[in-house]
Formats: structure tokens, sequence, C-alpha cells
């Protein structure tokens, strides 16, 4: 007798869960992909993807339809606020052989990613219950309607229904920080990655091509600061002292997006066959921009294993073994950069000057290697 194809839900429809959705149709299964939000929701901020990242859409077979889309980037610069090099990355060589770095707008990824998972998304849809069994779960939609699957993959974001429902975590924790983004046009040409370092802030300029440049910003607060209630208002008085380009690029920001940070860490990734990907298991704040390239390579794990292991147990199992250290790793080197924040400029300036390339460079060694 024939064995019944795997029914298989993917919930959340943005970075991660396209890519687990794609990565398990390639995998040879057929998952159901819901999302909460309306389809004219997308994303507007812009999104920096490092040399994992790429490997990680080239194995995906994504690769080719990105090629076209925003600018590669071969260079991280970091100045001081008066816009002086403190010290530089060269990305083609931190990456050779990995990929190239690329930024463009969240947007066209989304899309790219939206074509490679095949099939229709339900949007509209919410998770509202979970009813785990021995070998399946039910789940209870909000429109009233119910199903039964032998995998769920909750990869709706850092404030996940599907990690609460399942037990496995509650709400992430803030770490201290509020994050500015905006997709400008109209300002100075920016040709490299280039971050400007100040007293407890910064700010990235990353360009994506065709005259856009995407600015990401952000202060070191206590934890529980609340967004301020106007943003563009609140980030000119933050980088008024910058100087370089920030001053001419302020000039053309005309809306920015502000955030909390937040991370998420738990004790377990799954429990039955419900398993987290990308922030809904691991998320932390944006420094390092792996929060991408972990979500891919986590699609690319899960769907070997689902497909390679005896029971979706055992390949849940598997994964989590696999994916913990790199993404401890992420964690670890994220609040290890992000602690410079607490260190005086004159002290943090004089150790970048010596050391900057080595010890930048070096956040990122454990994952020029594959998965």
């Amino acid at each position: 007798m024939a064995q019944a194809p795997m029914r298989v839900l993917v919930v959340g429809a943005s970075v991660a869960g396209l890519a687990a959705a794609r990565a398990l149709r390639l995998a040879g299964l057929r998952p159901e992909v819901v999302e909460k939000l309306d389809p004219t929701v997308v994303p507007t901020a812009g999104i920096f993807l490092p040399g994992n990242a790429i490997r990680a859409l080239r194995d995906l077979g994504l690769d080719s339809p990105l090629r076209p889309l925003g600018a590669v980037v071969r260079r991280q610069r970091f100045l001081d606020a008066a816009g002086t090099e403190l010290c530089a990355v060269d990305l083609d060589r931190l990456w050779q052989g990995v990929g190239q770095c690329r930024a463009l707008p969240r947007a066209d990824l989304h899309r790219v990613l939206l074509t490679g998972a095949g099939g229709a998304v339900r949007h509209r849809t919410e998770v509202r219950e979970l009813e785990l069994g021995d070998e399946t779960t039910k789940v209870a939609f909000g429109d009233g309607s119910f199903a039964e699957y032998d995998l769920i993959v909750g990869a709706d974001g850092r404030r996940s229904t599907v990690r609460q429902l399942a037990e496995l975590g509650g709400a992430p924790h803030p770490v201290g920080q509020i994050a500015y983004r905006s997709v400008v046009t109209g300002g100075p040409e920016i040709t490299e990655w280039t971050a400007l370092l100040g007293r407890r802030c910064g700010v990235v300029l990353t360009p994506m091509g065709y005259g856009r440049t995407y600015l990401y910003a952000d202060e070191r607060l206590p934890a529980g600061s609340a967004p301020p209630a106007d943003p563009l208002l609140r980030l000119r008085e933050l980088l008024a002292d910058f100087r370089g380009p920030v001053p001419a690029v302020l000039d053309a920001v005309e809306k920015v997006q502000v955030a909390v940070t937040d991370e998420v860490e738990l004790g377990s990734w799954s429990r039955g066959n419900v398993v987290l990907v990308g922030d809904a298991a691991h998320a932390t704040a944006p420094t390092l921009s792996q929060g991408a390239a972990m979500a891919f390579e986590d699609a690319l794990v899960l769907a070997e294993l689902v497909r390679d292991r005896p029971t979706v147990v055992e390949a849940l199992a598997g994964y989590e073994s696999r994916r913990r250290p790199r993404t401890r790793w992420v964690l670890e080197r994220t609040r290890d950069r992000d602690r410079t924040r607490d260190v005086a400029p004159h002290l943090r300036d004089r150790l970048l000057r010596a050391e900057g390339g080595r010890i930048l460079a070096d956040h990122y060694r454990l994952l020029v290697d594959p998965v």
C-alpha cells in the first residue's frame, strides 16, 4: 500500500516561512503556507545579505532571480562620528568561495521567495489553537476551520503565535535598543556599506542600487524604553552631530520605521511534531545582518532531515542539534559587537584602528563554513 503524503503546514509567509516552504518542496513535500496578514502588506525596508545568505539562496535554487536585484557590496567601512575611517573589511575576501554580499529592498527579496515557494499562500489565516497528539497535531484556524498535520513549522517571527501555542516560550525580551530604518532615494551616492559610530548609537548606510540607500540606525536605551512618538524627529536629533555622508542622507529621509530590538532564546525549538525556524526560534539584534541567513540555513537543514530521517520527531531533534551551535555563535557575536556601544568612543576607536578589521571579520569566521 502506498504511504500517504506527509501533511505539512508552514505558519508565516515572510522570509523564514517562504524559505522553509521552498526547501520542503525541493525535498519532495507539498506544504501549505498560511499568513495572518493581508497580501497587500509588504515589507518596505531594505536588507543586507552576507555571503552565507547568498550561498543558502543558491542551495535553494534562488540565486539567479536575485542577481539583477539590488547592489553587490564589496567592502564594509567603519567610521567615527566625524566621518574619519577607523577600519575596513574586504567582503569579497572574507566571503571568497561562499557568495557575494548584496543589499536590496526587502520587497524584492520577498517576491523572489514567494515565487520560489510555489503554490498559493492563504493570507488572512490565523492559527488559533494547536492540539498536539502522539503523531499529528490538530490546528484550529481563525475562520473556524480545522485540519490535521504531520508537521507544523512555526515561521511566524519574533512574536510567534506557534511558539506560544506549543508552549515553547513566550514573548521575546528587549535588549535595550531602539532601531530606526529607512529607504532613502535622492540622497548622496553611497557606494560601500558604511557605518558611523557615535556614543551609545550608530548608523549604517548601505547602497541598494538605482540611487537607493538603506539607512539603519540604533541607540542604546534602558530595556523597556518605548519607541519615540516622532521617529523622524528623533532620528534627526540622534544623528545631529554626525558628519561624513550623514547630514546629506538625513536631508533626503522622508519616512522612518521604528521598533524595539529584542531577542528570542529558548530551551527547545520543538514539541511533538511542531518546530520553530528563523526568528521564532532564535531572534537576535540585527547587528551582524544574520536574520535572513539563519532562516535560510534553518530551512535547508530542516528539509534535509525531514526527507532523510525515519520519523518527524527524529528529524526535529537532528535539526535542532545541527543548528543550535551556529545560531548560538551568532547570538554571542551579536552581543559582543553590541557591547561596544557602552565603550567610551576614544577607547573603542583606538581599538578599531589597531585591530578592527581582524576583529570584525572574526565575527563571521564560523559562518564561512557550510552549515
